[in-house]
């Protein structure tokens, strides 16, 4: 399937608003905290840059810029780009849904307003969409099968771990923080445009599990996720290996606690792992055949594939 150059443009521009928004959002904090350095701390959870000033952003905001500068050029560049759209736009949709229920107008006016560009993302990509009609080499490409197994037990051992950490705090916590873990409330702290971490996990399961899925199956669609889900891997194990260096957990890895040791690695994990899913993702691929032409023949016109020549052939066939 390809999409329609229409619809291809709306979701180019789609994305860059989205963008445009986060960049706005970005600015604002960076007015506020004096220092992209600081803002950059801030975005680890560090506690003592966070009380310098209100900020709003966190890690998922410059990445969700990137990867809507990306796929706007996706968008552009390609006819393919419909899972590119619908990837984008579905991750948007979850990660901002929360904001419904935050406090503060400007927050809720900017999860409308990206809820509703995501939803446009994810219309667009399927009202443009059409049979392809172009020759193989021109058709998407599926992933080669090594790589794409490679990148598919990468990210199921991300989710896998996603899931075990929401185990481990389920157990740690009281029952009331659990539930704000994954529905927002005063015993978790959370920046105004962040999702509560238990709901952001729920999205990386799902994320990951899906793309996993995909690379496994090597489907058409398994570039666009799973290098969206290679991205979020990578990009939350950076921020979990800077908090770790933050609080100078690696040069004192043999002295903290289990737990600690475990979220270093953990954290080292998401960081070369989702390097790694990306780098097997963007490869060339296998190139999909193109579909067997059907075309009028017979007496009553009948539609379907040419017919094979009778052997041996007659005279003038």
């Amino acid at each position: 399937m390809t999409v329609t150059r229409p619809a291809r443009l709306t979701g180019a521009a789609l994305c860059a608003a989205l963008a445009l928004t986060a960049a706005v959002w970005i600015l604002k904090d960076l007015a506020v905290v004096g220092s992209p350095t600081d803002l950059a701390w801030s975005w680890t959870g560090d506690l003592l840059f966070l009380a310098r000033g209100r900020t709003a952003t966190s890690f998922l905001d410059p990445l969700l810029l990137v990867v809507s500068v990306v796929t706007a050029v996706a968008a552009l560049r390609s006819r393919h780009a419909a899972s590119a759209l619908v990837a984008t736009g579905a991750v948007t949709l979850a990660l901002r849904l929360p904001g419904l229920w935050a406090p503060g107008s400007g927050v809720l006016i900017t999860s409308l307003l990206e809820l509703a560009l995501a939803a446009g993302l994810v219309a667009a990509a399927a009202a443009g969409r059409r049979p392809a009609d172009r020759p193989s080499e021109q058709l998407p490409t599926r992933p080669r099968t090594g790589p794409a197994v490679a990148a598919g037990v990468l990210l199921a051992a991300g989710a896998l771990a996603v899931v075990l950490w929401e185990a481990y705090w389920a157990v740690e916590l009281p029952p009331e923080t659990t539930v704000d873990r994954f529905v927002g409330g005063r015993s978790v702290f959370t920046l105004p445009l962040a999702p509560p971490p238990g709901w952001l996990s729920v999205i990386l399961v799902a994320l990951y599990g899906t793309a996993a899925g995909s690379a496994f199956a090597r489907a058409r669609h398994a570039r666009s996720f799973g290098l969206l889900a290679g991205a979020f891997l990578a990009a939350d194990g950076l921020i979990e290996s800077a908090r770790a260096v933050r609080f100078s957990l690696i040069p004192h890895i043999a002295e903290i606690s289990t737990a600690e040791q475990m979220h270093v690695l953990t954290a080292a994990f998401g960081l070369f792992g989702g390097i790694a899913v990306l780098a097997l993702l963007a490869g060339r691929g296998v190139p999909v055949a193109a579909p067997v032409p059907y075309v009028p023949y017979g007496p009553y016109g009948t539609y379907g594939p040419p017919p094979s020549p009778p052997s041996p052939p007659p005279p003038g066939w």
